[in-house]
């Protein structure tokens, strides 16, 4: 449970400090319940478990998912057995042995790397990149006056220029109040550790405390942080923490706006950018600098089911294809458009793309990638981004709309749901959008595999676009001649219809999910094989 700085006042008051609450739960939170049926096990989940009770008998084939993401760790006890592996290719021998341009690309391609296999950790942010470069070119000038041809790129200056005033702002604003706020903090965290001697203390330690004036001083304070939460295990640490989380952002508004963005990636890659043909550059190391994102994301897919071992994921008879293509920081159009050629090119079926930016200057090249996967019918699966924001209104990208106004057919946008035992279920987080949004899918806690062997429960659109990744390749596995529209379609048709109310992502009011989504539906495992089978079975 994080705490989040909304108003910020002066030091000699109690800093107000609004957090998430928790709904009251029907159920305890279950690691992996986005597998389970509501039905059967009282969770909204997928249904993954009687999906397979369906299958029995049948045979399925491998369907190979590329995962668009952070990286991968190859070694992971629960997953390194679904990697993918080129079979064109000989492991370690230096040499391009099927000749794609990319050499010992075994388990799949990082674009974020130098040829000698030096990764790109931390990256810029798209509205600073944007904002900087054609800051001379746009800036005060009339749309009018702005040629036709740079008319979408003026839009997504325009854009960031707006993205990077407001949290200038917001920096300006409350920078002042957040350093206060966390010397008033820091100085009663100090008075309280050294009190109860011990580093963490949560709402009950402080019960019984009843000391100097100073000691019933910081009580209060924490205690009054204490009581606006329903989460009554959570730390004072974790509180020093998201305060210096959020000053910390606002430092970096600060930066967006006033410096130069350095080009960490192009000092590696040292491609020419604008020019896609240029597309024989980084590494095949897919490991180092990953983080965890990528290996859970994976995970959710495809970690080995009934081994006994950390969780399990969605399809039995999967590959997982990673391409790196998401380092720290905001991806860039033209590796996103190289890593889905990538991934169409060496056999992938369903590519899911768990990232996302408000602005995209080299669309058309995404957007082409889009459109050739589109002809190899391939499915791409999108998190539809954690805003809680209506991309209808605000574009999050990619975005299966073409800058032409058509909407790609081989595209799937997902929103996170939730379950009664956590915050609803709908993710107060998750952007929605009754055009671009076209499901909703579990994103949150869910549990999946992380690096060294390790296993953690995560929340995000990130977690919900490969549980429907998930679902999508398990009907490509049993029915392989299926197209990406008819997956969408079975999707969309076979989903669960959910009647209570929601709550709209980033406010306390309450609407339907047919009014966040295209569908109105949680995707369902279960039903959409049911409906397979009438339909494709043989």
């Amino acid at each position: 449970m994080k705490f989040f700085p909304k108003l910020l006042i002066a030091v000699s008051v109690l800093l107000f400090i609004q957090i998430t609450g928790v709904a009251q739960t029907t159920a305890p939170k279950l690691k992996g319940w986005q597998l389970l049926n509501y039905k059967e096990d009282g969770y909204m989940g997928t249904g993954v478990k009687e999906a397979y009770d369906l299958l029995k008998g049948r045979k399925s084939q491998t369907v190979i998912i590329a995962v668009i993401d952070s990286g991968v760790d190859t070694l992971q006890e629960d997953l390194k057995a679904a990697l993918w592996v080129n079979p064109r290719e000989i492991p370690g021998n230096g040499k391009d042995d099927d000749g794609n341009g990319y050499t010992d690309d075994i388990h799949g391609w990082n674009f974020c790397g130098s040829s000698s296999g030096e990764n790109l950790s931390n990256n810029t942010h798209e509205i600073e990149r944007v904002y900087h470069k054609w800051k001379n070119e746009f800036e005060g000038i009339s749309e009018k006056k702005i040629p036709a041809d740079r008319k979408f790129l003026y839009s997504q200056w325009k854009r960031a220029e707006s993205l990077i005033n407001k949290d200038y702002e917001e920096y300006q604003q409350n920078i002042k109040n957040i350093e206060n706020a966390s010397l008033l903090f820091n100085s009663s965290n100090t008075i309280l550790t050294s009190y109860l001697k011990k580093t963490d203390f949560i709402k009950a330690d402080l019960a019984a405390v009843n000391g100097s004036d100073s000691v019933n001083w910081a009580v209060r304070l924490w205690k009054s942080v204490f009581d606006r939460g329903s989460d009554p295990e959570i730390k004072n640490t974790d509180i020093i923490r998201d305060l210096e989380a959020y000053h910390n952002t606002l430092v970096n508004n600060r930066k967006r706006k006033e410096d130069l963005p350095v080009d960490f990636r192009g000092a590696l890659t040292k491609d020419n950018y604008e020019n896609i043909h240029d597309s024989i550059y980084g590494n095949n190391n897919l490991k180092s600098s990953s983080g965890n994102h990528g290996t859970h994301v994976s995970g959710i897919i495809g970690a080995i089911r009934n081994n006994n071992i950390g969780m399990d994921g969605i399809v039995d008879n999967v590959r997982i294809m990673m391409i790196r293509a998401v380092p720290g920081g905001d991806e860039h159009d033209k590796d996103v458009a190289l890593a889905i050629r990538y991934a169409v090119n060496n056999g992938a079926s369903i590519i899911n793309m768990s990232f996302g930016k408000p602005v995209s200057p080299y669309k058309q090249l995404v957007d082409d990638a889009i459109a050739y996967a589109a002809s190899k019918n391939v499915l791409l699966v999108h998190g539809s981004g954690n805003d809680g924001q209506d991309i209808d209104e605000n574009s999050f990208y990619p975005s299966p709309f073409m800058q032409d106004g058509t909407k790609a057919s081989n595209m799937l946008t997902v929103g996170a749901s939730g379950d009664y035992s956590l915050d609803g279920l709908v993710a107060g987080f998750s952007n929605y959008g009754i055009k671009t949004v076209d499901l909703f899918a579990p994103g949150m806690y869910i549990n999946s595999t992380i690096t060294n062997n390790n296993y953690e429960p995560a929340d995000g659109t990130s977690m919900a676009s490969p549980v429907a990744a998930g679902v999508a390749g398990l009907l490509k596995s049993y029915f392989p001649a299926l197209t990406p529209a008819q997956i969408i379609d079975l999707l969309m048709r076979s989903g669960t219809s959910i009647t209570d109310s929601v709550t709209l992502p980033g406010t306390d009011k309450k609407t339907t999910l047919n009014k966040l989504c295209k569908s109105g539906k949680i995707i369902n495992a279960y039903e959409a094989i049911k409906l397979a089978l009438q339909q494709y079975a043989h």
